[in-house]
């Protein structure tokens, strides 16, 4: 048996003991990963290790709303197992029995997925590994490792916004507007003619494919673009998250959630690190979905 070589800085496959969930695990250019699979079906994670960044955006970036501020700064001391891409469409089947989505692949993002169907789908995956314990990751979290160590609008660089459909920046790292209907092959596409200033001319588009965009730093895939991620936070309007990086739940029951990272049907600005969108824990539509995170204490 092949044992990977892990470096020596902190992590939990530092003593070269993985959990007794993974079924797979070592290390790449891009850090530390374990996997799991269930029916066939292997997920990856990828290690997010604890770490300081600025949260939100500076006032002068362009795109910015004035729920991304005010900027401050965050201290995350635990690390933590993140996805590396949204959930497909094959792991929501294995483990729901069905799928919801409109745009419909087993390697494409599950869409049309509310957040309260998600937290059905943390009870019964986590019922069949023990100590996996998945959750959805807190809007610092999934903005942390976003970023990947970065400080600009998109964790490739600055983002020039030539107009509402059109970034250039973007093209390399995410599916929105302005690209999704290039190489779209399904036939329920949404009609996209009518969309202005788009980057390349298309008329039909929808989710893809994960991982057919560039990675960020640290291995995560479609953190910008192709479908919503959902937030474990009640949504905050001027943008309040704790600054040890949990959730933000507020003082009564969520009547809205936090989602983050655009969409392919979302406008240039929207594909930022910073940007944040507020929704019905029950709404479903098909450009949302989700990743999940597993904290580690140390």
């Amino acid at each position: 048996m092949n044992v990977p070589i892990i470096d020596t800085a902190w992590h939990p496959l530092a003593a070269g003991c993985p959990p007794d969930w993974a079924s797979g695990w070592g290390q790449d250019c891009y850090g530390v990963f374990v996997e799991y699979t269930l029916q066939e079906v292997t997920q990856r994670l990828r290690w997010i290790p604890p770490g300081q960044f600025w949260m939100g955006s500076p006032e002068d970036e362009p795109g910015r709303y004035d729920d991304e501020g005010p900027r401050h700064q965050v201290t995350l001391t635990e690390g933590y197992w993140l996805f590396d891409t949204p959930c497909t469409q094959a792991l929501w089947a294995a483990v729901m029995g069905n799928n919801p989505s409109k745009f419909q692949s087993p390697t494409r993002p599950v869409e049309q997925v509310s957040w309260n169907d998600v937290q059905s789908f943390f009870g019964k995956l986590n019922e069949r590994f023990t100590g996996l314990d998945l959750t959805l990751p807190s809007e610092a979290q999934w903005e942390y490792a976003c970023r990947a160590g970065t400080e600009t609008a998109i964790y490739s660089g600055d983002l020039a916004i030539l107009g509402k459909n059109n970034a250039p920046a973007l093209d390399p790292i995410a599916w929105y507007s302005g690209n999704s209907g290039v190489d779209f092959e399904l036939a329920n596409g949404d009609d996209t003619s009518g969309w202005p200033e788009k980057q390349y001319p298309h008329s039909r588009a929808g989710t893809h494919p994960v991982k057919l965009k560039r990675a960020n730093p640290w291995g995560l895939y479609d953190m910008l673009g192709n479908v919503w991620e959902w937030a474990q936070d009640c949504y905050n309007n001027d943008q309040g998250a704790p600054t040890d990086g949990s959730a933000w739940v507020g003082s009564d029951t969520c009547e809205v959630r936090s989602l983050r990272g655009g969409s392919w049907y979302d406008l240039a600005r929207r594909a930022r690190a910073a940007f944040r969108l507020a929704g019905d824990p029950g709404l479903r539509f098909d450009g949302i979905g989700f990743r999940c995170v597993r904290v580690q204490s140390l």
